[in-house]
Parts: C-alpha cells; structure tokens; sequence
C-alpha cells in the first residue's frame, strides 16, 4: 500500500509498504477514505524526530470502510464505515471505564512513563502505525472504531477521530459558566473548532486570537470576536479585560501549545536539539527539555482570578517554568490532557447525524490526495495558502 512516512526533520514522504493483515482476533483492517494532518503532526515534523525511525507511518485522524474483521470480531462486518479514535484504548480497562481513555491502562506505554498509545505518534506513544495510509490494522475491533452511518460525506464524520472530541474536551475543561466568557488562544482546527462549541454551548463572548489573518477572519464569520495578535502584542490583557469589564475572560483555552511564537530563546533550543544524535536529544528532552510558553504565560495573564484554563495545545518540556505565584494568587484552575475520544462521541454524534451546527462540513481548506501529503505538510507548517484544515484522500 501507500504511506506517509516520517523520514527526518521536515522530510516525509509517500512510500510502499507492505499492507497491513490481520495479528489479533479481535483485529480489524480498515480501507481509510479520508485522513486529517493535524497541528501536532508538526511537532513530529519539527521537534519530536528524536522519537521517530525513517519509516515510520504518521497520521491519526482517519476514517474509512472495514475491509477485514478478525474471528472474534462481532460489532463491525466488512462494508461498515467506522472513525478510528487517535487513543488506542481497549475500552474495558480502569481508566477506559472512567472516561480516561487517553490513560487506558491496556495500551499505556510503560517504557516512557507515558499514557495510552496512540495512532502514528512515536516511540513516546507506542509507535503505531498511524493512518495516513490505504490501510490501517484496528486493534479492538469490538470497542475501539466508532460505526457511522452511510451517507453524508466523510467531512461529516472524520472529526469525530480528534478534532471534534478534543475540542469538546478543551471547552469541558474550560467549565465555562453559562452564559460566561471564554478566550481561545490559537485559531487552528482545535482552537477555531473549540470557539465554534462555545457559541453552541451559549458561552459569550468567545474571544478568539491568533496572528494569522486567515485563521482570524475565518474565526470572525463564524461570531467569534477576533484579536490579532500581531496588533495588541504585550498588551493583549489590557484588551481582553477592556472587554469583561476589567476583569479577563471567565475561562481560557489554550489551543497554541509548544508551537508558541514570543519565545526565541526555547526556540533555539528546540533547533539545537533536533540537531543531535537521538541518543543524546531523547535524553535532553527528557530531562531538561522546555518549550515555547509565550501562550500558556499569556492564558494566566488574560483569565479572571479565580478562572479555568484549559490547555489542549500539546506541550513537551520535562523541565517548564511555572508563575506559580500569579497562578496561586489569582487562584487559577488548571485543567489538561490528551483527548478521550470515546467519552465524548454520545455527546457529539447526534450533532452530525442531526444536522452541522458546528459547520464540519465545511472545516477543511483543503482536499487533497494522500500522495501530495509531502506538499501539504510543508505548507501547512508554514501557514501558507490559508491552509488551516487538510484532509487528505488515499
């Protein structure tokens, strides 16, 4: 079959290898139809190479028709149309009966001390071939792969793999009160999808703010109020409070993560380490790693004391500094973590049978062929061609 493969920093490539089969009875092989690049491929892209063989499939966001299903399989036969969650969860363990499937604690990568795995993410999360490919093998065929209808397109439905339940997290977690306000730091997928739940959810105003013109007037016609970033600079505090009648917004969603502009000094760092033998770079991020705070530092600026934030931008630094005093003295509530796609798809999937009040079909910017995925990784990375969403078809 065809793949996207990680190869070194900023290289993939669309390869043969060899298909899939069928390991475990509970096993099924999955023909994708559609496949999302997702802002945290970039990091795969950037910074975690250290993690990653040459060959190595990407992709975690991925739905398509089953095309085998083990002996043991009974909740999907070959013709299903199903989305495949990026956890690699069992369904049945602790932390899947909590709703932690980001945790489960059948797949939890143990050698890393990290959580479940997860689809095309590296050695970190378990290093499973991910779904940026023809094919992809599903373990737990029974509880894993969510059964969509047939019908409407698969724009409809892909979301569902991470987008849509990591957003619906990040508003979770942010606990917005009704009728309360919320800024969503960052206008990618996550950030804008994550506005557009607020508004549904009734919060107000939801304050959007990036600095990519694209992404903020896209944010702006759907009834987000759009700050661009480029203009308010240090000073984006004093506006959001100019709004909230001096006090900040009632929650806030980080949705910018380690990729966060502001922070030159992490950003030579992160270059100077992608630059060593793996060896020694695992062994730095591991230990003394940091990332670009510049988001997370302006979160604790622009919420309102005693005000949630939210954190769904992924973050990979051992050794971050924290304000714990302005987070202590504002009495800030601090929530954050991988998506649990599974706890969330009763809450979401009656909104894409139903109708598309969240706009999905729509959300890509670009449909393109899975053998341009080099193309689209490069300029997704560089935020060009008002590419915000890709899906790509195999």
């Amino acid at each position: 079959m065809r793949a996207l493969t990680y190869q070194g920093k900023r290289d993939v490539r669309v390869e043969t290898v060899p298909d899939p089969r069928i390991q475990d009875p509970t096993d099924v092989i999955v023909k994708i139809t559609s496949t999302g690049i997702c802002g945290s491929d970039l990091h795969l892209y950037e910074v975690l190479g250290p993690y990653l063989d040459p060959g190595d499939i990407l992709g975690h966001e991925p739905m398509g028709v089953v095309e085998e299903v083990g002996p043991e399989v009974t909740a999907l036969v070959p013709g299903d149309r199903a989305v495949i969650p990026f956890n690699v969860s069992c369904g049945h363990c602790f932390m899947c009966a909590q709703g932690l499937q980001s945790q489960c604690e059948t797949t939890q990568v143990r050698k890393y001390g990290t959580g479940a795995s997860l689809f095309g993410y590296t050695k970190l999360y378990g290093q499973v071939p991910g779904g940026q490919a023809e094919f992809l093998r599903v373990p737990f065929g029974n509880s894993l792969p969510v059964k969509v209808p047939h019908g409407p397109p698969d724009d409809r439905f892909v979301y569902l793999s991470d987008v849509l339940p990591t957003a619906w997290q990040a508003v979770e977690y942010a606990d917005v009160p009704p009728g309360g306000s919320l800024t969503v730091l960052g206008l990618g997928p996550i950030g804008a999808m994550a506005a557009r739940i607020a508004l549904h959810q009734g919060a107000e105003p939801v304050v959007g703010v990036d600095l990519v013109p694209d992404r903020l007037n896209r944010a702006s016609e759907y009834g987000v109020k759009c700050l661009d970033l480029r203009r308010h600079g240090k000073h984006l505090g004093d506006a959001i409070r100019d709004l909230t009648d001096g006090r900040g917004t009632d929650a806030v969603i980080d949705a910018v993560g380690m990729e966060a502009h502001g922070a030159p000094v992490a950003k030579a760092a992160h270059a100077a380490v992608g630059m060593l033998p793996d060896a020694i770079a695992t062994r730095l991020m591991e230990t003394v790693g940091v990332d670009r705070l510049a988001a997370l530092h302006m979160a604790i600026d622009v919420v309102r004391r005693g005000g949630t934030i939210s954190v769904s931008g992924v973050y990979g630094g051992a050794a971050d500094p924290m304000p714990l005093l302005t987070m202590f003295d504002k009495q800030i509530q601090l929530r954050m973590g991988q998506a649990n796609v599974w706890r969330w798809v009763d809450d979401i999937l009656p909104l894409l049978i139903d109708g598309d009040p969240l706009g999905v079909d729509t959300f890509a910017t670009h449909h393109l062929p899975l053998e341009q995925g080099p193309q689209a990784y490069e300029t997704f990375q560089k935020k060009a061609d008002g590419m915000i969403k890709t899906l790509l078809v195999p």
